[in-house]
């Protein structure tokens, strides 16, 4: 903000009801304004393609929803973000994110850093937590004072709760996963479709379009029943009728929403990935460890892991067992101990769960967990403990079985000593030739000295901290895991509480506190933070680390999706080096190699700009089924010749489904062909940021006006020192310094982030929302403005009169506009942008009020402006309805189509008849063939009849819709005259 000369120069009690008004009013969602408090609030570069999809979702209030189709990396979740932090500016907070369990913790943290808004994610453990009565209850108390989050399957079980919230938006993440949510078979979309029924739903997916149009129709189901008709009707006009085609594209513009890579990169600039292989050869020693385990984990009999998890747990001992000694020999530590409780009380070790012991233990994905409930859910048979592990279990006596089980106690003993006695690790000493190879990359690059190592193991995390420490990074080493209560993180979580009390970094959850602190640690290029961060799983979700551009994967993940989610981490928006992904080779190991070389090349994982396209990934239904076909592989596969035609198999299958033959009509029906694009981009962009600096003057002006007395500001840094909470802020805040986020040059880290949804930024804002403000004389000083403004400096000497109106329209939704009228003394109208204009500049001294009655002229033009705005406004939504009107339709002509079908086809099989009765033979052929055409011409005639009752039926129902929505049409209108003002420019 530009210095005063004069003292007397203040922002008055007009202006901070102007500004609050402004900042606080509802838009109608056709231009950048109505995202005004999100993008003002957001921590978030701006990108216009970001801001026209948060635009189209909010665009017509009578949708239940829209599908946000933007190809990947282009940032659908701040988009969705976008409008979730609009509706919680605006006050409606009954927000709900459905998002795979994978990306909930994602989500929470995005909304929180970025946006400042709260989020909870709900499972079945965090409703035990915060039970407050049943569960509608505890769903009931947390809606509305943060954004609650959950899991596809945890959605659908609570089904009727969701149904009894009237949610504002429901976001609906990865959104793909539902595309057959029409089919009755499809138990999840299903229960999503009633359980949100009616609710403004918001789908993202970069991948809408994968196998089948039906997808499309399957997605359309989940947003609104009556956006297609049936799925015969759908089929018939749309599949393989290239004619149809164009008015399909015409039908989805209404709802979905599709940026490309190619559109924006003027905007957005992407570095590339580089992959490189480090081998390691193991040792006969090592080499010897593997093969007994692998033989044990082959056993046809064995009571070491649970039947009901065979499967899983033998895919996670297959992971740890290619991680590292260390965590192979503490989870065989763990089998064999179940394996003597058996001896002792079987019932008891059949309780415990291995598989939630290992997750929690060496901190695994928790989709393993879910994944065993799928499974649990869809079982048939459950098998009782103690049965052989063929398909057909066969009971075993009790002398039987404990001599079983004693065996293979001392066989786990035999490769538990084996692995205690091995002295080399030539992964780990691999590792230090990786990391000495990319630092020098990183040094060639020019990028930080920075490189993040991710395992699946915690085990081998903590292993990996004791060996770099030995070999030359002692200090240097930074770990990440689900937890981060290592004793050095909890050490360097403190140093970092101390370093930022009393400032918005620390946000009172330990959990996210320890997070955030080990990311400060990483960051810093200072010489005092970590070159290395070890990880495990825990950290490809939700962390941005786009400041390093090394990434090792010391174990490989057989699940591309989680690859393409760990390298997401450092190569994303913002990344202005090339990665260089470093990945592990066994060379001992066929299997391994042949995993490699498939997420290399076929799923494209470590080379190029982009990485895997979601056109891939979204192809694998689920990246668990995948990773049991490649175990299946190591567990059936014993010869090389069989390991290589086993995954030229999977190979070809993945070849089969990862085709481009889909591709030509999603360009068709999804892209935008109009050359324009880039034009207007760019100029959403411009208008964006004109809006943005008009808030920030405004924001500003009102807090100089609601704290004038209690705060010291720095206007060249947009700051203010706060010495206490003013009253009347429940719970008081924070005294200290506080810096606006946008404005300022230079960021000040230390600085409360001050917000329009700060609660002391609200405060001010509903100061000056109630100041007292009647009708005053009012100098504009504009000779002391400081920059040039031609509208007011043509009133230089001049005086007037100035009206300020509030209209608030309620029809679909509510929308507010702020009127101002504006006369000079010798009768000359201003116009709005003119009035705005002046009401940029200070006043020089305090307004005196005055009893000077305003001009006739000023009141009649004050009726007009408003009766101007009320006849667009009708305009507007009488567009909006009429589209929900075609809609509705466009559904009526479908469903009757359907049944049309029918008659059709019973008439094309009758003139068929016709022509085989004039060919037939023989009168007895003849006879049979018209006794067919009368059974058919009687079902022509109930068809027809049918047609009409159906006919009646569907309109019926279409008039009934149409009629809801005319109710929902009827304007309220309501004027309030904030101040009227008799000006004078000096």
């Amino acid at each position: 903000m530009e210095s005063r000369p004069k003292e007397s120069l203040l922002i008055t009690a007009y202006h901070a009801k102007y500004y609050a008004h402004e900042l606080t009013r509802r838009h109608a969602a056709d231009g950048v304004d109505r995202l005004s408090q999100s993008l003002f609030d957001a921590s978030v570069d701006l990108n216009p393609h970001q801001i026209e999809a948060a635009l189209f979702a909010l665009r017509n209030p009578l949708q239940q929803g829209v599908l946000l189709a933007d190809e990947v990396g282009l940032g659908k979740t701040i988009e969705a973000a976008l409008v979730i932090c609009q509706l919680w500016a605006e006050r409606r907070r009954k927000l709900l994110i459905i998002a795979p369990a994978s990306l909930r913790k994602q989500w929470a943290q995005e909304l929180l850093e970025k946006f400042a808004v709260p989020a909870t994610v709900l499972d079945a453990v965090a409703l035990r937590k915060q039970a407050a009565g049943s569960a509608l209850d505890t769903l009931q108390r947390i809606t509305g004072k943060s954004v609650v989050i959950m899991s596809y399957q945890f959605a659908a079980r609570m089904e009727a709760e969701l149904r009894a919230v009237a949610w504002d938006v429901v976001v609906i993440d990865e959104a793909h996963k539902l595309r057959n949510a029409h089919r009755q078979s499809n138990r999840t979309g299903q229960a999503l479709r009633r359980a949100l029924d009616g609710r403004k739903k918001l789908l993202l997916t970069a991948t809408p379009l994968q196998n089948s149009l039906m997808e499309l129709y399957g997605l359309s189901t989940l947003i609104d029943e009556h956006m297609f008709g049936d799925e015969k009707a759908f089929r018939k006009q749309y599949l393989n009728n290239p004619d149809g085609l164009e008015e399909l594209r015409g039908r989805l513009a209404g709802f979905t929403q599709r940026t490309l890579r190619k559109d924006v990169l003027e905007y957005i600039q992407y570095t590339e990935r580089k992959a490189l292989t480090q081998p390691f050869n193991p040792t006969d020693e090592e080499q010897a460890l593997y093969e007994r385990v692998s033989a044990f984990l082959l056993r046809e009999e064995s009571f070491a892991l649970p039947k009901r998890q065979r499967h899983l747990t033998g895919l996670i001992l297959r992971k740890l067992l290619a991680s590292s000694t260390p965590a192979i020999l503490g989870t065989l530590i763990t089998i064999r101990a179940r394996l003597e409780q058996m001896l002792v009380d079987e019932a008891a070790a059949e309780k415990q769960s291995l598989l939630e012991q290992w997750v929690e233990e060496d901190d695994l994905e928790a989709d393993y967990l879910e994944e065993d409930e799928l499974e649990n859910d869809v079982s048939v048979n459950d098998v009782s403990p103690g049965y052989l592990i063929a398909d057909t279990p066969v009971p075993l006596a009790p002398e039987q079985k404990k001599q079983a089980i004693q065996l293979e106690i001392a066989e786990l003993d035999s490769i538990i000593a084996l692995a205690q006695g091995l002295h080399s690790d030539t992964k780990a000493q691999a590792l230090l030739t990786a990391l000495q190879l990319g630092f020098n990359n990183m040094a060639e690059l020019g990028a930080p000295r920075k490189a993040i190592i991710f395992t699946e193991s915690k085990r081998t995390q903590e292993y990996l901290y004791q060996f770099l420490s030995a070999n030359g990074y002692e200090s240097k080493l930074a770990l990440f895991s689900g937890t981060n209560n290592h004793p050095d993180t909890t050490t360097l979580y403190q140093r970092w509480l101390i370093e930022h009390q009393g400032t918005d970094r620390v946000t009172g959850s330990p959990q996210v506190d320890r997070r955030t602190a080990l990311i400060d640690h990483f960051r810093k290029d200072d010489g005092n933070g970590a070159d290395i961060m070890i990880a495990t799983e825990a950290a490809a979700e939700g962390v941005n680390l786009q400041f390093c551009a090394l990434l090792i994967n010391y174990d490989l993940p057989w699940n591309p999706q989680r690859v393409e989610q760990r390298i997401g981490r450092c190569h994303r928006y913002g990344q202005k080096y090339d990665v260089v992904v470093i990945n592990f080779l066994n060379t001992r190991n066929q299997a391994d190699q042949r995993v490699l070389e498939l997420l290399s090349e076929k799923f494209s994982l470590f080379s190029g700009v982009f990485g895997a396209s979601d056109e891939v990934l979204g192809r694998i239904e689920s990246g668990i089924d995948f990773e049991k076909r490649i175990l299946t592989i190591y567990e059936t596969c014993r010869h090389p010749d069989e390991i290589e035609q086993a995954f030229n198999t999977l190979q070809a299958e993945l070849e089969d489904v990862i085709n481009d033959r889909i591709k030509d009509t999603q360009s068709q029906l999804l892209e935008k062909f109009d050359e324009d694009v880039h034009d207007r981009l760019k100029l959403r962009l411009d208008e964006a940021e004109a809006r943005l600096d008009k808030i920030g003057r405004w924001f500003w002006g009102l807090t100089r006006f609601a704290l004038e007395k209690q705060a010291r500001f720095d206007h060249a840094a947009y700051a203010f020192s706060l010495p206490q909470s003013p009253a009347g802020i429940s719970p008081p805040v924070a005294a200290g310094r506080y810096q606006l986020i946008r404005g300022a040059s230079q960021p000040d880290m230390l600085a409360h982030a001050y917000r329009l949804s700060h609660p002391l930024g609200e405060w001010a804002q509903e100061v000056s929302l109630t100041a007292e403000t009647p009708t005053a004389q009012i100098i504009f000083n504009y000779s002391s403005h400081g920059s040039k403004v031609s509208q007011v400096e043509t009133l230089l000497g001049k005086s007037g009169w100035l009206r300020l109106d509030r209209l608030q329209v309620t029809a679909f939704e509510t929308t507010d506009s702020l009127l101002f009228s504006g006369l000079t003394s010798d009768g000359k109208a201003l116009d709005q942008e003119a009035c705005e204009k002046l009401m940029a500049v200070e006043a020089e001294g305090q307004p005196v009020p005055s009893h000077e009655l305003p001009p006739s002229k000023l009141i009649a033009n004050s009726e007009r402006h408003i009766a101007a705005a009320i006849a667009d406004v009708l305009e507007a939504n009488q567009r909006l309805f009429n589209e929900e009107r075609d809609k509705l339709e466009k559904w009526a002509d479908d469903k009757l189509m359907a049944s049309e079908e029918a008659l059709k086809n019973t008439k094309a099989r009758i003139a068929q008849l016709k022509r085989d009765a004039r060919k037939a033979p023989t009168l007895q052929e003849q006879s049979d063939i018209q006794q067919e055409i009368s059974s058919l011409e009687r079902q022509q005639r109930r068809q027809r009849q049918e047609i009409f009752a159906v006919e009646d039926e569907i309109i019926a129902q279409r008039d009934q819709l149409i009629e809801s929505l005319q109710q929902r049409l009827q304007e309220k209108t309501e004027t309030h005259t904030l101040f009227t003002l008799h000006w004078q420019v000096v």
